[in-house]
């Protein structure tokens, strides 16, 4: 008589055969490859882009973005605080749309409706191409006791703040095309 569930004759003495988990070469040169080649020092923060944030194409592989990113930036009166063409990621500081100054650090920056923060995430999409993420961002309140992120609201359609973003992308889409 033979057992389906493990393929056994009832003349054998013992319970079912232990079966061992084999992995192919193939298979583990592959993970251990894709391990190897995940980096966790990356300059990105560990958050992601509010799901409001702007996002378009740009015919440009992601490390020829991020330097046309940094220059239009600083060519609008932006500092640019966190820039990686390696990790695809622009970050500035916090600037005020009305005075046109930045401020760094957490000091009370004055009007805090009108001091946006624009991050820029940089993905590949397709050979060539790039996923470009802009994100502005202010704090409605200040308190050294929460992290920034906690404190962060993405700034409203009508605000100036939203109209640099804007800008920003229609200016990469008009200089790397869509």
């Amino acid at each position: 008589m033979r057992n389906a569930k493990c393929e056994v004759r009832s003349d054998s003495l013992g319970s079912c055969p232990k079966r061992t988990l084999r992995i192919s070469h193939f298979a583990l040169r592959t993970l251990v490859l894709a391990l190897l080649a995940c980096n966790p020092a990356s300059t990105r923060p560990a958050f992601l882009p509010y799901p409001q944030a702007l996002t378009s194409i740009v015919n440009a592989p992601t490390d020829q973005v991020v330097p046309e990113l940094d220059a239009w930036l600083n060519g609008e009166g932006l500092r640019v605080e966190w820039t990686s063409p390696q990790d695809g990621y622009v970050e500035t500081a916090w600037f005020n749309t009305s005075t046109r100054q930045s401020v760094t650090g957490t000091s009370d920056p004055g009007d805090l409706l009108a001091t946006i923060k624009i991050r820029c995430w940089v993905d590949p999409y397709t050979p060539g191409k790039s996923q470009l993420t802009v994100e502005a961002v202010y704090r409605p309140i200040l308190d050294p006791s929460r992290m920034e992120r906690d404190l962060e609201v993405i700034v409203p359609e009508a605000s100036a703040g939203y109209e640099l973003a804007h800008r920003l992308l229609e200016a990469m889409q008009k200089k790397l095309g869509t």
